[in-house]
């Protein structure tokens, strides 16, 4: 019998002291690397590192000039653009605070968001900016279009003087930025850099506090473990506004000296792919969703065919037919990239379990915006199948247990990775980190004798079984998400019974033209298949067709509480 791991787990390594900074990580790299490619708009505008730089050193001015101090709050809503990251820098390194804001708010949540975060000016896309309310958002100074830094609104003089000398051309006598006179402000690790308002499965808007402390330190971790170098290419396709997006398709790279290709527009799988072959990424982020929907929609109908299945069985053949669909799969992604880390939300066991199979280069990373965001983490060839990696250096881990690796608790961090708490918000803070200073992630986990984290699923969402067994959602709907016509399911629990509630596969239904009442036997022979294969405790009494997709968050998560 393995030994039991302690009630407190530490990395293998030793927690590390963060000397690393922040604000010098991006200075470093716009002068190590001026004349490379830095960010281009897929299709559009393209900047190099030095063109970054000079753009940078306008925007300090002109805040400077409008009066926007260190650690004032600046507003940032827009899509994903090159012109967004470049504006995301200069608040950061001039030592602001940026408040990111996904540009699919409602305009309600996004004046609370403006007004709750005390910005005072505010970068926003052309029809957003025109739509801001100012007399709902009287802190708001100035509001400039992202993308031609037109002043929308100004509510003083000194903020449109400042604008109007921003807009003139650089005068003659003013020198030209270069590398060696390249100088950002002194932004302490300890002062605030990211308030970050997340629509989470929790139901309400909370406004995420990162430390610049908390940037470093996730920056140092990919830097010295994720595979990636100047020059590299990177296709940037999540939510900038969004932790995960931003730190490791945008931030991290940039320290390296990478070229980002940013999709400006919200990507079908379809597109992303096609950027892929174009661009051919050295490494590739991805929420779980588009790599389910290749498996689904290119792979399950191939090796579900009957005479796939036979060929399959015969060893020498299915390690050729293994090795023909990895090859494929590789080439698909750009043929380029060392491997591809998914994290945001959790990924299908099934698919998880084939691509192990055929070697296909592919991690499984464990995150939260609450940890700017990164958690755990390990590289494809050490990682287990149903692993999330390793806790990283900067951070300590405990999971909630007598017996960790064997009875399921919460997961706990703490370490520099973690946020400072919940904006204004000290009520919410004290439920999430403790007097200790743990923060209680709400995920359920274990942690084996390597120190690998296997996510059992989420507090908030298991539910409670009649003979008092513990249910957990995720591992049903993985079962109804392979089958044939299902696009999404969510288990809910309906008077002690489990309940399927059923999203069809838009793409099956025309394709198939099925009636509702086709859909409905569909369905319910899934409900038995799955019943099946299942312990009885669990199994579904009955299905619902939903006629709408499910709302999500910013990670493609289903908001559960919605449906509850």
């Amino acid at each position: 019998m393995a030994p039991v791991i302690p009630y407190l787990w530490l990395s293998l390594n030793h927690i590390k002291m963060l000397n690393e900074n922040f604000v010098r990580y991006i200075e470093d790299s716009l002068r190590k690397n001026w004349d490379l490619p830095a960010l281009n708009d897929y299709g559009g505008e393209s900047f190099k590192y030095g063109d970054v730089a000079a753009q940078i050193i306008r925007l300090h001015e002109l805040m400077k000039q409008s009066g926007v101090n260190q650690q004032d709050k600046v507003a940032l809503v827009g899509k994903n653009s090159a012109r967004w990251c470049m504006t995301y820098l200069a608040i950061l390194s001039y030592g602001a605070v940026v408040v990111p804001v996904l540009p699919d708010f409602k305009p309600d949540d996004l004046h609370h968001i403006l007004s709750h975060s005390d910005a005072i000016l505010l970068f926003a896309d052309d029809f957003i900016a025109k739509a801001v309310d100012t007399k709902q958002v009287p802190a708001i100074r100035g509001i400039m279009d992202i993308h031609d830094y037109q002043l929308v609104y100004f509510a003083d003089e000194k903020m449109k003087n400042a604008h109007a000398a921003f807009s003139l051309p650089r005068p003659a006598d003013v020198p030209v930025v270069k590398p060696e006179t390249l100088v950002f402000p002194l932004v302490p690790n300890e002062q605030l850099a990211v308030i970050s308002y997340t629509s989470g499965t929790a139901g309400f808007v909370k406004g995420v506090m990162l430390q610049h402390n908390s940037l470093a330190a996730n920056m140092r971790f990919a830097r010295e473990n994720m595979p990636l170098k100047a020059g590299d290419s990177i296709v940037s396709f999540l939510p900038l506004a969004h932790a995960f997006g931003a730190a490791f398709e945008f931030l991290f790279p940039f320290t390296l000296g990478c070229n980002i290709t940013i999709l400006t527009k919200t990507p079908s799988p379809q597109i992303v792919m096609q950027a892929f072959q174009e661009v051919k990424p050295s490494l590739v982020l991805s929420v779980p969703l588009v790599i389910e929907k290749i498996f689904k929609k290119q792979i399950q109908p191939v090796i579900s065919k009957w005479y796939m299945k036979v060929l399959l069985a015969i060893p020498g053949v299915k390690n050729k037919i293994h090795a023909t669909i990895k090859a494929k799969l590789v080439t698909a992604f750009g043929g380029n990239f060392h491997e591809i880390v998914i994290g945001g939300a959790p990924f299908n066991k099934q698919v998880e379990r084939f691509f192990r199979k055929i070697g296909f280069p592919f991690t499984v990373g464990y995150g939260m915006t609450e940890c700017g965001p990164l958690i755990s983490y390990i590289g494809w060839q050490k990682t287990q199948i149903g692993s999330s990696g390793k806790i990283v250096d900067t951070l300590q881990l405990k999971i909630d247990s007598v017996d960790p690796q064997n009875v399921v608790g919460e997961i706990m961090v703490k370490g520099d990775n973690v946020m400072l708490g919940y904006y204004k918000n000290p009520e919410l803070t004290a439920e999430i980190i403790d007097a200790n200073g743990w923060m209680h992630t709400g995920d359920l986990g274990l942690v084996d004798e390597n120190g690998l984290i296997y996510i059992k699923g989420r507090s908030k969402s298991m539910i409670l079984g009649p003979n008092g067994k513990n249910i957990y959602p995720d591992e049903i709907e993985n079962r109804f998400n392979n089958r044939h016509g299902v696009g999404e399911s969510l288990i809910v629990n309906r008077g002690d019974k489990l309940v399927a509630l059923i999203y069809p596969d838009q793409d099956v239904v025309a394709k198939e033209k099925l009636s509702r009442d086709d859909l409905v036997k569909l369905f319910e022979h899934h409900r038995k298949a799955v019943n099946h294969q299942v312990p009885h405790f669990i199994s579904i009494a009955q299905v619902e067709i939903q006629e709408k997709e499910f709302a999500k968050t910013p990670k493609r998560s289903i908001k559960r509480f919605l449906y509850s």
